[in-house]
């Protein structure tokens, strides 16, 4: 049995085991466990997914609650994807915040799975990288 929870606090290594069993560590900055760790600390919602106490599924996202949240990290150990756990740590986000927008960006490989689920691309979303300045 699946056990969904909203969790206040996750150690360091069961983000880092999760997002390497995930495949999401492949564009995590992973040889920096420092800035893994304050990802971690500086997220408002985190929900987990746990088979038998082990993390099998995580969300990791900021949110108001109200308006919107952003989903920073959608992780599922890649032996448990395709069994529902990533729709329903979603529904989990959406239950935290009913009234809030869920936004996110996806992996290319991942695309299909958001538009099955009925997420729309959004044509004006803009990032400013840490080593790029305003101009």
């Amino acid at each position: 049995m699946i056990e969904y929870k909203i969790e206040d606090s996750l150690e360091l290594r069961e983000f880092i085991d999760i997002l390497i069993e995930s495949g999401l560590s492949k564009r995590r900055p992973m040889e920096n466990p420092d800035l893994l760790n304050r990802m971690l600390c500086n997220s408002n919602l985190m929900i987990s997914a746990r088979v038998e106490g082990k993390l099998v599924g995580f969300i990791r996202a900021l949110s108001d609650f109200s308006y919107r949240t952003f989903i920073a990290d959608l992780a599922v150990v890649e032996t448990y994807q395709n069994q529902g756990i990533g729709r329903r740590l979603l529904e989990e986000a959406r239950k935290a915040g009913p009234e809030a927008r869920l936004i996110l960006f996806a992996a290319e490989n991942a695309e299909a799975f958001y538009q099955k689920l009925g997420f729309q691309l959004h044509q004006r979303c803009y990032q400013l990288k840490p080593e790029e300045h305003l101009r």
